[in-house]
C-alpha cells in the first residue's frame, strides 16, 4: 500500500437494507478506510427514510429525484445519443452536483458505488475516479429478451440492450478505472472496446469466526434469501414457487420452503403449501444452517449473487440456475447443483434433501473454494490494488 493517507471521496446510493449491494458497498468502504481518509456522500431518494445507521457515517447526503425521460422526444434522444445524461431518469439537484465538483481537486480518488450513483450527476467525465459497476445494464436487459412475451416487448428489450451497450462503451472515457464483479464481466467490457484498466473485485461474504457446522432440519427445508423488492429476486422466487415447488412437494410432501428477506412476508402470491415467509432476520445464519439447500432460481439480472458466497460461508448446499451462478465458475455437482429447467431444478432440490451425504460433499468443496476466493479477507487486497492503480494514474499526470 502507498505511503501517506490519500483523501478518498466515496459516493453511494446504497442504503443499509441487507441486500447484496449493501454488503458489497459496506465492505469496499471498509477496505478503502484502511488506506486513506474516506469521506462518504450518500444519495437518498425523495420519500425514502433518511439516516444511514451504524454501518455508514455520511459526511453529507444529497437528495435525488425523478427527472423524467419518458416522453417521446426523451426516448428518441436516449436511443440515439449514448451520452444523454440521467439515463435512469433520476438526478441530484444541480446545486448539489456543483458543490461536489468544486471539491474534487481536494481528493486523490473518487470511488463510485454502482453506475447509478455517477449517472445522477449528469457529468460526462470524472477525473481520478474508480467506478464499481456491480451490475452491467446491458447484460441485465439482455436476460429479459427470452422472458419477454409479445413482439413489442421483445423489440423494446432488444432496443434497450443495444442502447446500454453503447453507453457502456463510453465508460473508459468517463472514468479512470473500472471494477467488475467477475472475470466474465471484465472480458465482456474488454470486448466492447473499453480501454481503461478493469479490475475484478468479486462479491464476497465475511468469513465466520469458526468453521460452520450444519444441522439440517426435519422435515427438510429448502431456503431462499434476498431483497424481495429487487425484480430478479421477485421473478426468480415466483417462478420457483409456481413451477418447481409443486414438483418438490409431490416428491417430498413434508418439505418446507423458507423465505428470508425484506418483503418476503408481504408478497401474497408466494403463499402456498409448505411455504414459510420469515421476513427480515437480523442474523439469518442459524436459519440457513437448517436448510438442505439454498435455492438461487435467478433468471434475469446481471452481476454476481452475494447470497451464493453467503451459502458457501455456512457450508449450505446451493441449487442455482446458470445465470444465478454467474461469476462463480460453477460446475454442476462440483460445488453446487446447476439446473435451468423447472424439472431439473426441482430434481436437484429433491436430491439435496434425499442424498444429504452428496449435498454435504458438494458444500465442503464450495467451502474450500470460498476460503480462497470469496471472503472479504481474500478480496480486500483487490480493492486496495484498484485504488492504488488509480492513485498512480493521477501521480503520473
Amino acid at each position: 500500500m502507498r505511503n501517506g493517507s490519500p483523501r478518498i471521496l466515496y459516493v453511494t446510493r446504497v442504503w443499509p437494507n441487507g441486500c447484496g449491494a449493501h454488503v458489497r458497498s459496506l465492505n469496499i468502504l471498509r477496505a478503502l478506510q484502511q488506506i486513506g481518509q474516506v469521506e462518504v456522500i450518500g444519495l437518498e431518494g425523495v420519500g425514502s427514510s433518511s439516516g444511514a445507521g451504524a454501518d455508514f457515517e455520511f459526511a453529507q447526503t444529497f437528495r435525488f429525484e425523478l427527472r423524467s425521460n419518458r416522453g417521446l422526444s426523451d426516448r428518441i434522444r436516449w436511443t440515439v445519443d449514448p451520452a444523454q445524461p440521467y439515463p435512469n431518469g433520476f438526478a441530484v439537484e444541480d446545486e448539489a452536483a456543483r458543490r461536489i465538483l468544486c471539491r474534487l481537486p481536494s481528493f486523490g480518488l473518487v470511488w463510485f458505488s454502482t453506475i447509478h450513483s455517477a449517472d445522477m450527476f449528469g457529468v460526462t467525465s470524472w477525473p481520478n475516479s474508480v467506478l464499481d459497476i456491480d451490475d452491467l445494464q446491458s447484460s441485465h436487459v439482455r436476460t429479459r429478451l427470452n422472458a419477454r412475451s409479445g413482439m413489442w416487448a421483445h423489440v423494446s428489450a432488444l432496443r434497450k440492450t443495444i442502447v446500454w451497450k453503447r453507453r457502456e462503451k463510453l465508460l473508459g472515457k468517463r472514468f479512470t478505472l473500472l471494477c467488475a464483479c467477475s472475470e466474465e464481466d471484465r472480458r465482456y467490457l474488454a470486448e466492447l472496446g473499453v480501454e481503461v484498466p478493469i479490475h475484478v473485485i468479486p462479491n464476497a461474504f465475511e468469513k465466520p469466526d469458526l468453521e460452520p457446522v450444519r444441522s439440517p432440519a426435519l422435515p427438510p427445508r429448502i431456503g431462499f434469501i434476498g431483497f424481495f423488492e429487487y425484480a430478479p429476486n421477485r421473478d426468480g422466487i415466483q417462478w420457483f414457487v409456481d413451477q418447481c415447488w409443486p414438483r418438490i412437494n409431490a416428491a417430498v410432501p413434508d418439505a418446507r420452503l423458507r423465505l428470508i428477506g425484506k418483503g418476503s412476508d408481504a408478497i401474497r402470491t408466494l403463499a402456498g403449501t409448505g411455504v414459510d415467509a420469515l421476513g427480515w432476520l437480523t442474523d439469518p445464519s442459524d436459519e440457513i444452517r437448517t436448510w438442505s439447500a439454498m435455492a438461487v432460481p435467478i433468471r434475469i439480472g446481471a452481476g454476481t449473487r452475494v447470497k451464493i458466497a453467503h451459502a458457501f460461508s455456512l457450508k449450505c448446499p446451493v441449487v442455482s440456475t446458470t445465470l444465478g451462478a454467474h461469476g462463480y465458475a460453477a460446475v454442476n455437482e462440483r460445488d453446487m447443483f446447476v439446473a435451468d429447467t423447472a424439472a431439473s431444478f426441482s430434481d436437484a432440490c429433491v436430491r439435496a434433501m434425499r442424498e444429504p451425504a452428496l449435498a454435504a460433499e458438494i458444500a465442503e468443496r464450495a467451502w474450500r473454494r470460498y476460503l480462497d476466493h470469496w471472503t472479504w479477507e481474500a478480496v480486500r487486497p483487490r480493492v486496495w490494488a484498484a485504488a492504488e492503480d488509480c492513485l498512480r494514474s493521477r501521480a503520473a499526470t
